[in-house]
């Protein structure tokens, strides 16, 4: 005997949500993203079905933050760079087809078992380099569209540099899915979606807010430091800006090298204590590693060596601890904005430009060659001087809080009723 339906307006029953991003990737920006995603959207199903469970798959396979340890990762991209593009194209296709046969479709269908929806959210996913994120991507939304879960897309980045076979990817993973909501996470990625994506069928994408805005809310901020500001000055690895780039910068290791030790003695005359970190990819742990000594005693100043973070939540704890943040690494812009903390961006991926657009701090990103020491000194004086635009910030946090509910509202409208207790 069935029991009765519940009235109309009470809370629905609790679901269970999946994310399809890389929280686990080494880069803990990824990680950033995704755990303040899952915080805020299971935040947001307490009003719709209290005790929903909001969990992520990483589309690598991964289970849990990789641990502190070398990595072949620089050397893998070394291979890579070298390699003729065609040459390389082939390569990553093989390994990326063995792995989405063999490992990742098993796994995204394990961990889809008993869930009612799934969410395509946070990062740089839209892209294709080397056909990565479209075959991982259309290996997952498969499994979903097998079981024809309702699926959203929330707070992506796209880019318009895909191969005939990944915009081909794409267009068949989205267009068949039970797409329920689409916002990606600024004007750039929602031209390329528009362009690329709605001619083959998929629908319309909104704008939304990149979850990583919401750090503040869902990390604590840790007692700021009694002596001297501190400057945290995130490092990149010149290989990871060759393979990545997608606007102006400089790339060569040499030029990068000698601006690196630069910016140290700029941001030592600004009056800073200076911390050199990175978001905890392995290539730039190791460049850092490899040159941070050096630039320490170029300096002449109060410079240290930050040591890895395990997870983001230590991350979180060092960047909520600085007065400044000088970055390629969006996330670490972003996670700094969140906590009202001035950021100077270096420029080398559009995305980058879109997020300092969008929080109005375009006076603020530069590009290296022309950001030399005396430049860098004014700007960071003049960045603590004038400090962030508090109510800016508090309607950036609150629209994104706003747009991941009406993501919830959307995949609460699409999710089948639950089945009736026998």
């Amino acid at each position: 005997m069935s029991t009765a339906a519940p009235p109309s307006d009470a809370p629905a029953p609790p679901r269970r949500i999946a994310l399809l991003n890389v929280k686990y990737s080494p880069n803990l920006g990824d990680g950033l993203l995704s755990e303040c995603l899952e915080a805020e959207l299971a935040r947001t199903f307490q009003t719709i079905a209290p005790g929903t469970e909001v969990f992520s798959i990483d589309l690598a396979g991964r289970r849990a933050y990789p641990a502190i340890a070398p990595s072949r990762r620089a050397a893998l991209i070394r291979v890579l760079e070298a390699l003729p593009a065609r040459l390389r194209q082939l390569a990553t296709r093989i390994a990326l087809a063995a792995l989405v046969r063999l490992r990742l479709r098993q796994h995204v269908r394990a961990r889809l078992a008993g869930c009612d929806a799934v969410v395509l959210g946070g990062g740089n996913l839209l892209t294709d380099a080397d056909l990565n994120f479209p075959m991982k991507i259309a290996g997952a939304l498969s499994q979903a569209a097998r079981l024809r879960l309702p699926i959203a897309v929330y707070g992506v980045g796209a880019n318009r540099q895909w191969s005939k076979a990944g915009r081909r990817l794409f267009g068949r993973a989205l267009g068949g899915a039970k797409l329920a909501h689409a916002a990606v996470r600024d004007a750039r990625s929602q031209s390329a979606w528009r362009d690329l994506l709605v001619p083959q069928g998929v629908r319309p994408a909104a704008l939304s807010g990149d979850p990583g805005l919401l750090a503040s809310c869902h990390f604590p901020r840790p007692p700021l430091p009694f002596d001297a500001p501190l400057a945290g000055l995130c490092i990149t690895a010149p290989m990871a800006l060759r393979y990545h780039a997608t606007g102006p910068g400089p790339t060569d290791g040499t030029t990068l090298d000698a601006w690196y030790a630069a910016a140290a003695r700029a941001l030592v005359e600004a009056g800073f204590r200076v911390a050199l970190f990175t978001n905890g990819s392995p290539e730039d742990r190791d460049y850092l590693a490899r040159m941070g000594p050096s630039w320490i005693l170029a300096a002449k100043g109060p410079v240290t060596l930050t040591n890895p973070f395990a997870d983001p939540a230590e991350m979180i704890r060092f960047i909520a601890g600085c007065q400044l943040i000088v970055a390629h690494r969006m996330h670490a812009c972003i996670a700094a904005h969140s906590f009202a903390i001035p950021t100077i961006g270096l420029r080398w991926d559009v995305k980058l430009d879109s997020f300092f657009a969008l929080a109005g701090r375009g006076n603020y990103i530069a590009d290296t060659a022309s950001l030399n020491g005396p430049a860098l000194t004014a700007l960071a004086r003049q960045a603590v001087a004038e400090g962030v635009d508090r109510a800016a910030l508090e309607d950036l946090i609150a629209g994104t809080r706003s747009d991941i509910a009406r993501m919830a509202a959307a995949l609460a409208r699409a999710m089948q009723p639950a089945k009736e207790a026998a």
